[in-house]
C-alpha cells in the first residue's frame, strides 16, 4: 500500500483514539502489525510523536476559547501572586501542576519507552489493564464535582495517573478520565479536565521530537508529503473524536470503550498465535 496512504489512515487512527479511552499509542502500535505495514517511517516513534501534533491543533482549535481565557489568566496569577477568586486563575495552574508528572516521568523512562514498550504483546496486556481500571472508575464514581471542583492534590493525582499512559496501551485520556471519575467527577468533566491537561504535554513532547527530527537523531527518513497528510488526518478527526466524546459521556457510560478494549486485546492475542491472516 502507498505510503501515503498509510499515513492518512494512521492520522486518522490517531485523531480518533487520541481522545477516545482506547490508547492512540497502542493503535499506532497495532495497525501495522495486524495489516502487516512494514515501513520504518509508519513503525517510528518520531512519525507518531507528529502525528500528535494533528492532535494537539485539534485540541487548541477546539479548546481556543477556554486557551484564550487560561494563558493571561495563570501569567495574572503569577503577577499577582494570588488567583484572586477568579476560576480561570485558578485552573490554569491546576492544569501546570498536572503536568510535572509526565515531563519527570517522560524525561526518566525517554529510552525505555522507544524500545521495550513498543510491543504488541504488551500493548494487549496494557489495553486489558486499562479497560479495568476504566470499568472500576465508572462505577465506583460519584460523579458528583465538575473541573471547579478540583483540588491541587488531585490534578497532581490526575497528572501522575496521565504519566502512566507512557506506556503504549494504558491510554492517557483512559487513565486520566479514570483518574477524574476515582475523584468523584462526572464524565464530561473528566474528560474536559483530561484534554486540557494534554494539550501541554502533547506541546512538549512534539518540540522534543521535532528537535530530533532536524538534528537527525530520529534515525529515520522523513518524507514531508505523508508526514502532512498524516497529521491533517489526525487533526480532523481529533476534532470530531473531542465533539462526540464530550457529547457522549453527558449521558452515557464508558462500557463500549471498555468492551472495544478487550475485544482488541484478543485480536492481537490472535495475530500473535499466528492464527490472523496478515
Amino acid at each position: 500500500m502507498d505510503i501515503v496512504v498509510q499515513a492518512l489512515v494512521m492520522g486518522i487512527v490517531q485523531g480518533l483514539t487520541e481522545f477516545l479511552p482506547i490508547s492512540s499509542s497502542g493503535h499506532l502500535i497495532l495497525v501495522p502489525y495486524l495489516l502487516g505495514w512494514h515501513d520504518p517511517f509508519i513503525d517510528s516513534l518520531a512519525f507518531s510523536v507528529m502525528l500528535h501534533m494533528g492532535t494537539l491543533l485539534a485540541l487548541l482549535l477546539y479548546f481556543r476559547a477556554d486557551w484564550l481565557r487560561l494563558v493571561p489568566a495563570g501569567f495574572a496569577a503569577l503577577r499577582d501572586r494570588s488567583f484572586g477568586g477568579d476560576p480561570d486563575r485558578r485552573l490554569a495552574w491546576l492544569l501546570a501542576v498536572s503536568t510535572v508528572p509526565a515531563i519527570i516521568a517522560g524525561i526518566a523512562l525517554n529510552d525505555l519507552i522507544e524500545t521495550r514498550f513498543r510491543e504488541p504483546r504488551l500493548v494487549a496486556l496494557t489495553l486489558v489493564v486499562g479497560a479495568a481500571i476504566l470499568w472500576v472508575a465508572d462505577r465506583t464514581s460519584s460523579r458528583t464535582k465538575g473541573v471547579g471542583d478540583v483540588t491541587f492534590a488531585g490534578a497532581f493525582g490526575i497528572g501522575a495517573a496521565q504519566a502512566l499512559a507512557l506506556v503504549p496501551g494504558i491510554s492517557r485520556s483512559g487513565i486520566s478520565i479514570s483518574a477524574g471519575l476515582f475523584l468523584g467527577l462526572d464524565r464530561e468533566a473528566a474528560a474536559r479536565f483530561s484534554f486540557l491537561m494534554a494539550t501541554p504535554i502533547t506541546l512538549g513532547a512534539g518540540i522534543w521530537e521535532i528537535r530530533k527530527l532536524v538534528t537527525g537523531e530520529a534515525g529515520v527518513d522523513v518524507p514531508l508529503l505523508p508526514l502532512v497528510v498524516g497529521m491533517l488526518g489526525a487533526l480532523v478527526a481529533g476534532i470530531a473524536a473531542i465533539s462526540v466524546l464530550l457529547r457522549y459521556l453527558r449521558t452515557h457510560p464508558t462500557t463500549v470503550f471498555v468492551v472495544y478494549r478487550l475485544v482488541l486485546a484478543a485480536v492481537v492475542v490472535v495475530a500473535w498465535l499466528g492464527l490472523w491472516d496478515r
